[in-house]
């Protein structure tokens, strides 16, 4: 028997409500998902990531957006993963009507986008658009920058006692049925997630301003470990906290002849910018407080210009005054419609300046220090007397072309009855200390070889006199040799240095002066040892610092104590200025010319004994 058109009426109703049932049950257990997921949630990304993606499975919608209200609008905070290839708003101020009618309905809005008309279109780019509230039918015109990228969405304002704190929206792209059944579930879900929502904001601010502190410190780390600030270090610095506040830099200069400012802009590189730098920062007795960070806004003077130049155009310029001899200055900036600059940004921006100042002020101390202890030095020449019966050979490397005048020091002293006293050292530090350490070990040096007192017993007044002169973490390694060619010895006190070696002509061995004694200046109760060879004509004494052995290649291989006797036997025929030339050729070659640590070398040869 044919059913009649009376007999379909009852089942599609009965397949609506069974529809109906259905799509209510997904909303309710998407709905109590939630709640279950989020319980107690500690974990900001859970509620920024997932329960976006839940609610837009619950609602079958193509994509969910939250903003957080913040001081100065409302900043996109999260959005689904279906909406990563879409445009859209990363924030909007207070007062542009789409926030102004959540809070005034102080429920969830259905709305939907108009399509614009001819008028609208043939005006180009959309300012604004017409958007329709289903509810009670009114239309209004909202800023393109405060819409979400739907054509019908939901926005769901977030209640937390009298403020709203957060906008949830959620969309289609094309047009969609919007009922007030899912208004009011969504509704519910939000007073559900108010709490939630505010202590995640409380944690990701703190988390953030965790990020900037360690960005801070790594900055400040990194201007500090530069022997001399050029204008590249700082520049590096400013990159480097450009992309911590998510902008680009733009370094400003002044020209302080033509009273001119002009800066290197993202898109249309050096160019004449309206900046007053004379107005920010001035001259003070403090100088790391002399510095100024100021917001670049949208409408102000900057900001027009910077926009009208198709620049990005809001954010901040950081001036720093007069740093390491130039005016250090720059830009911050993002794009229209990308977040305002916090409190959070001008702080870090701030410390940074700070930084630069401190580390301008340290390397303007570090350079005089590099004058005075070069000064130093080259009062105490390191110098080796001619001395009948000894070829002598001293040669000196510094690690870097730049480095301070370090502490190794050697000298050849010719005493009466065909003695000599020899002496290398390495007073530990760099700079004033170091040097002027240097300058009073080798003078009261001097005085004790000419007094005819035996090594051990220089050194041991020598450790006495430094307890006295230095501060305590200054201590010095030495060696102090005095060679009797007449009787053949040579006596000698190794104090914390490296062992010396005996290049010995006739069987062509090499033989290491193992007596050691404790470092100088360090503690008051030290014992100190002499140590006796004999002497044989066309044997060779070489003396060395640490640096020589501690070389390292950039594998991180050290050059050692193998390292140096192997190329000492391969350079003993070379004669006495050979074998230094060699063995700095050797270290050059080993460490690919980047020595960690300056190397002090010196030889002799006993050409008359007896």
């Amino acid at each position: 028997m044919a059913a009649t058109q009376s007999d379909w009426v009852p089942r599609e109703e009965h397949e609506r409500v069974v529809d109906e049932l259905r799509r209510a049950n997904r909303r309710l257990s998407g709905t109590l998902k939630i709640v279950l997921d989020t319980l107690d949630s500690q974990n900001v990304a859970t509620l920024f990531s997932r329960v976006l993606e839940e609610i837009t499975d619950t609602m079958d919608a193509w994509g969910t957006v939250v903003y957080l209200a913040e001081r100065d609008g409302y900043h996109l905070r999260g959005m689904s993963e279906s909406l990563l290839e879409a445009s859209v708003s990363r924030f909007f101020t207070f007062g542009r009507t789409l926030d102004l009618l959540t809070t005034r309905a102080g429920k969830t809005l259905r709305l939907r986008v108009q399509i614009p008309d001819k008028q609208a279109l043939r005006q180009g780019r959309l300012s604004a658009r017409r958007v329709l509230d289903e509810a009670t039918g009114e239309v209004y015109r909202i800023g393109v920058e405060a819409l979400p990228p739907f054509t019908s969405f939901y926005a769901v304002p977030v209640w937390f006692g009298s403020h709203v704190i957060a906008l949830i929206e959620v969309g289609w792209r094309q047009v969609h049925p919007l009922t007030s059944e899912d208004a009011e579930l969504l509704d519910a879900v939000a007073q559900y997630l108010s709490v939630q929502l505010v202590g995640a904001f409380s944690a990701l601010r703190m988390q953030r301003e965790a990020r900037l502190r360690d960005a801070s410190s790594q900055i400040r780390e990194e201007l500090l470990s530069y022997d001399e600030l050029t204008t590249h270090a700082v520049e590096e610095a400013l990159g480097r906290a450009a992309v911590e506040v998510s902008a680009v830099a733009a370094p400003v200069y002044q020209n302080a002849h033509q009273n001119t400012v002009v800066a290197d802009l993202p898109i249309g590189g050096m160019r004449w910018v309206p900046i007053d730098l004379s107005s920010l920062v001035t001259t003070t007795d403090a100088p790391e407080d002399a510095v100024s960070v100021v917001g670049v806004t949208e409408g102000s003077e900057l900001s027009v210009w910077l926009d009208d130049a198709g620049e990005p155009c809001i954010g901040a310029l950081m001036d720093a005054g007069k740093v390491a001899g130039e005016r250090r200055a720059c830009l911050f900036l993002r794009r229209l419609g990308e977040e305002p600059f916090d409190d959070l940004d001008f702080a870090f921006l701030r410390g940074v300046a700070r930084d630069l100042v401190a580390a301008a002020r340290g390397e303007e101390v570090r350079a005089k220090d590099r004058h005075i202890s070069q000064a130093l030095q080259t009062g105490m020449k390191n110098e080796l007397q001619i001395v009948e019966g000894i070829t002598a050979e001293g040669s000196y490397s510094s690690a870097t072309a730049a480095a301070f005048v370090g502490g190794d020091f050697y000298d050849l002293i010719r005493l009466p009855g065909r003695r000599a006293c020899v002496i290398m050292g390495d007073v530990s530090g760099k700079g004033v200390e170091a040097a002027s350490v240097s300058a009073a070990v080798k003078t009261a040096l001097g005085a004790y070889s000419w007094e005819g007192l035996r090594p051990a017993h220089m050194v041991r007044l020598l450790n006495d006199f430094l307890l006295g002169f230095a501060r305590l973490e200054t201590f010095a390694t030495l060696f102090v040799g005095v060679i009797d060619l007449g009787k053949r010895t040579l006596t000698y006190c190794s104090a914390g240095h490296p062992p010396a070696i005996l290049l010995r002509a006739k069987r062509r061995e090499l033989q290491m002066l193992e007596v050691q004694s404790g470092v100088v200046g360090a503690f008051k109760e030290m014992t100190y040892r002499n140590g006796t060879v004999t002497l044989s004509a066309g044997d060779i004494l070489l003396l060395y610092t640490d640096g020589t052995t501690e070389a390292r290649a950039r594998d991180g291989r050290f050059f050692g104590e193998d390292g140096l006797r192997d190329a000492v036997m391969r350079h003993a025929g070379d004669g006495v200025p050979g074998l230094c030339a060699g063995l700095l050729a050797e270290l050059d070659a080993f460490t690919d010319r980047t020595l960690e640590d300056d190397v002090a070398l010196v030889a002799l040869r006993f050409d008359e004994v007896g």
